[in-house]
């Protein structure tokens, strides 16, 4: 029977010891106690040797179940500072009053009645205390200890290992405990020393270790296949803060003040404020009479102070008016692939924060038809051969629209909006030609082309997934 130089050492130990815990062997063999358990392992397999586990738990109170144990717990503490009937205002005074108060009322140490607290009287000793005096695993009032977190339940694995009567066989028969050679040195084999040596055996049957070399997530590829695209097509990047104020996230899209959006079911928003750019006024104007585009605005009243209160950016087209301000005259081709943030319940399609793809061309003579030919053109390069669209509304395009790719056994499915930016939109940076413009929800693509059914997969620490996703090639 071959067998490796440590599965000997396991044998010949056992041979003189006959049973032995992992940690006495460990110390024999000269060895972490985790090596001898895995030689002692593989001396199973062979029934050489048997292995029994066993797990024992000890309890160990928290650094605030410690401070407990020293004073009492809350509601004991609470309960002896009651002096007679006590109003409930006074007590909710006491330092551990809203930790203590539940737990008096759940053990029927005090009865409330118009607002007059009553204390028992002679209260015994509970079994969660006396677990804090001696905190023993198993017990009931260990265990309610550990669900209050005062305690903490830790896990000791030993392992006993015997040999077996083949084991006992082998080790009788004697054993070459001298030390296997891995590899040869270009010595041995022209002297033809290695003949003699004690050479290490591998066998050809077991599968090596699987080894994982490091990747990029499969949502980053599929970004970065989007961001190659693109530049493909002749488009440059942008980028821009997370946090945006107000102005630049809504009054300058042509949002007015009192729009749904940004109520906080949508929005996250900030304390802080960021000043208004030169020429805010030119915003405000718009909003309230349409200034010299020809539209009557929104009417009512603008606010700078609202203006300047900051949110998570809730779409990243907060940064395609940026973008513009800095780069009025044409041509302009360039996108953003950023994460935006929004007050979303979470579920299989919805997250409070994903990315989104967004895109904006400006030049003369540009159509809406423009707009929907680039974007067959864009889904057709990402696998999906059927697109179509259908009206939209957004306060900042006209007209406007929403892209539709077809995916096999969901059917059409909804990835984003688009348009031409209105001139209230465009006409306070100095822009006088056509802009279209559009934001695509990315990881709702990513989550398509990779087959996946929710969309908070993209996001989790699953390294097993991450491992078994094939890492795709442009």
């Amino acid at each position: 029977m071959d067998l490796t130089i440590n599965e000997k050492r396991v044998l010949a130990s056992l041979a003189e010891m006959k049973s032995a815990d992992a940690a006495a062997l460990a110390e024999k063999l000269h060895a972490p106690a985790e090596a001898v358990v895995q030689w002692a392992h593989l001396c199973a397999d062979r029934g050489l040797a048997v292995l029994e586990k066993s797990v024992a738990e000890t309890a160990v109170l928290t650094e605030e179940g410690k401070k407990y144990a020293a004073a009492g717990l809350p509601e004991r503490q609470v309960l002896a500072s009651i002096q007679g009937p006590t109003p409930m205002g006074e007590l909710t005074k006491h330092p551990l009053s809203k930790i203590a108060i539940g737990w008096l009322r759940k053990k029927n140490w005090i009865v409330i009645d118009k607002g007059i607290v009553t204390a028992a009287e002679n209260v015994p000793e509970g079994e969660d205390e006396a677990a804090l005096k001696n905190p023993v695993a198993g017990t009931a009032g260990c265990k309610e200890l550990v669900k209050r977190g005062l305690a903490e339940i830790t896990e000791t694995v030993s392992w006993t290992i015997s040999l077996t009567p083949a084991g006992a066989d082998v080790a009788a028969a004697g054993l070459d405990l001298r030390e296997e050679v891995g590899t040869l040195s270009r010595e041995q084999i022209l002297s033809g020393e290695w003949k003699s040596l004690p050479l290490r055996r591998y066998s050809v049957d077991k599968l090596p270790k699987k080894i994982y070399g490091g990747r990029v997530h499969p949502n980053q590829q599929i970004l970065d296949e989007i961001r190659a695209l693109l530049f493909e097509m002749g488009f440059t990047e942008f980028h821009g803060s997370i946090v945006q104020n107000a102005f630049w996230n809504f009054d300058s899209l042509y949002q007015p003040q009192d729009h749904p959006a940004r109520e906080m079911q949508d929005t996250f928003h900030l304390a802080e404020e960021i000043d208004l750019p030169k020429g805010w006024e030119k915003i405000r104007d718009i909003h309230m009479t349409g200034g010299d585009t020809g539209s009557t605005g929104w009417g009512g009243e603008w606010s700078p102070e609202i203006a300047r209160k900051c949110v998570l950016r809730t779409h990243s087209t907060s940064l395609s008016i940026q973008h513009l301000a800095k780069n009025p005259n044409p041509p302009v081709k360039a996108f953003s692939i950023s994460r935006v943030y929004r007050r979303e319940t979470i579920d299989p399609t919805h997250l409070p924060e994903f990315e989104q793809l967004e895109g904006i061309v400006m030049d003369k003579d540009l159509t809406f038809g423009h707009l929907l030919g680039f974007f067959k053109e864009f889904f057709g390069r990402m696998g999906f051969e059927s697109v179509r669209f259908r009206p939209g509304y957004f306060p900042y395009t006209e007209p406007s629209v929403e892209p539709e790719v077809w995916v096999d056994g969901l059917g059409w499915v909804e990835l984003g909006g688009a348009g031409v930016f209105r001139k209230e939109v465009t006409a306070p940076w100095g822009i006088d030609c056509p802009v279209l413009a559009w934001g695509l929800g990315v990881s709702r693509v990513s989550m398509l082309r990779m087959g996946l059914k929710d969309l908070r997969q993209l996001y989790r620490s699953d390294i097993d997934w991450i491992r078994a996703t094939p890492v795709r090639r442009v």
